[in-house]
């Protein structure tokens, strides 16, 4: 696959594009945000992103022009109006199928992307946070995103229960999100995750249902400070 690098503000990211790329017409744009071991200056670290190297691998006709920013910060916390003003400026390309934006990223990059679709909801067709959690009492602000969670049995940095709390979350309050879960895995679930041609296949189902009018469940002061 093809890449360019590219900045936005203090953004750096890189483009892949798939061998099927057609700047004249709407593609599917994938998201992927890399974890806290992929921190720094070494923008290597978003050409070798896992979805990408593992996805084509498995996934030959893998059509995503797949988006990888680096984060070169100590968490994507301190670079968010950056980061969502890239998802705003990728979305509003004429290469992008507006209905077809997926995101997904491990580790740090997992929470990242469970609080990127919460901040943000309107811009995703489908998500797939891998080893992540989040604020699930916030969870009614993705309900209408498909979620396919991704974590290690085994995991010691973040305990799969992060995952599993953000699934249950979801499906409380009305949603659609499944959990599955590597029994032996430690933290890496990336691996088996990318290698995975399904994940691609179920990604390239859904197109974005959000309505336009979104709500939450934290507005009462007395409940939330």
């Amino acid at each position: 696959m093809e890449y360019k690098e590219f900045s936005l503000g203090k953004l750096r990211y890189v483009i892949h594009y798939p061998p099927c790329f057609d700047p004249s017409r709407p593609n599917p744009v994938l998201f992927h945000l890399n974890g806290a071991g992929s921190r720094g200056d070494n923008i290597a670290y978003c050409v070798d992103a896992k979805s990408v190297t593992l996805g084509a691998e498995v996934f030959p006709e893998y059509p995503f022009v797949t988006v990888v920013p680096l984060c070169s910060a100590d968490t994507w916390f301190d670079l968010w109006e950056h980061l969502k003003e890239l998802v705003r400026f990728i979305a509003a390309q004429p290469y992008t199928d507006r209905a077809r934006i997926y995101m997904t990223g491990g580790s740090m990059g997992g929470y990242a992307t469970w609080q990127l679709a919460m901040s943000m909801p309107e811009y995703f067709a489908a998500i797939a946070p891998v080893c992540g959690g989040g604020m699930y009492w916030n969870a009614r602000r993705i309900v209408n995103i498909p979620i396919w969670a991704f974590h290690g049995g085994k995991d010691p940095v973040v305990f799969p229960e992060e995952s599993q709390k953000m699934v249950d979350a979801v499906n409380t309050r009305g949603g659609n999100a499944k959990l599955t879960v590597y029994p032996e895995n430690g933290h890496d679930a990336w691996t088996d995750t990318y290698s995975n041609p399904e994940l691609y296949r179920w990604l390239l189902s859904h197109t974005n249902q959000n309505p336009p009018v979104l709500s939450d469940d934290y507005s009462s002061p007395h409940l939330y400070g």
